[in-house]
């Protein structure tokens, strides 16, 4: 079994969080996944974000505005 880190985004709304979690590789057919603690923690994120309370999203994650940018044509 071996595990790496790796950033995840969640978006919601006009926000996205980057929470780095660690990814777990094994020789079952469920490879590669998450542990629950850090499944969890994306649901959080996810959940905090959804409200708007970015003080328990940034302690989970670093926490992003999202903004349009117009194209030009």
């Amino acid at each position: 079994m071996t595990s790496k880190q790796k950033t995840k985004f969640v978006h919601e709304g006009r926000y996205v969080a980057a929470v780095e979690v660690l990814i777990i590789e094994d020789e079952t057919s469920w490879s590669p996944y998450l542990s629950v603690e850090d499944a969890n923690r994306l649901d959080r994120v996810r959940a905090a974000l959804r409200v708007g309370d970015l003080k328990a999203a940034a302690s989970l994650g670093r926490v992003y505005t999202l903004e349009p940018v117009a194209a030009a044509q």
